[in-house]
């Protein structure tokens, strides 16, 4: 793993949030996007080398929704970047870690991803990425 890439933080509204973190941060979002796929709006902000992504459920049946519902606002993953998504996806699962995709999937920001399930990781959900090239 070669760096925390960002953070993730699941939110109710990004209308509401954005702003909150723009004021927080003293820095713009510089990128809103949809994954349909996972059934969710993000933002992005940077300070420094980190990343912090919001991310808003599109539809109740995502994981972000159901998040909301169990434990309300707050930190969703930490997300690592990683030089070989499938090498490193090798080598977690022989060290006994266990995914949650069989093969990475595209996610926001141009990365393919993969995350790890957190029962296995002290009850963080760990997202390992790569930037897609």
């Amino acid at each position: 793993m070669l760096k925390v890439e960002h953070i993730g933080i699941a939110v109710a509204s990004l209308d509401v949030s954005v702003p909150l973190f723009e004021k927080l941060l003293n820095t713009p979002c510089y990128k809103k996007e949809e994954v349909s796929s996972e059934q969710v709006l993000t933002a992005f902000f940077q300070q420094g080398e980190t990343k912090i992504e919001l991310l808003e459920a599109t539809g109740p049946d995502s994981a972000i929704a159901k998040f909301l519902a169990k434990k309300g606002e707050g930190m969703h993953h930490i997300a690592f970047e990683v030089a070989d998504i499938y090498a490193e996806m090798a080598r977690l699962q022989q060290e006994g870690f266990v995914l949650l995709q069989e093969i990475p999937k595209k996610g926001a920001d141009n990365k393919l991803i993969c995350f790890l399930h957190p029962k296995n990781t002290n009850g963080v959900l760990i997202e390992i990425c790569q930037d897609i090239k």
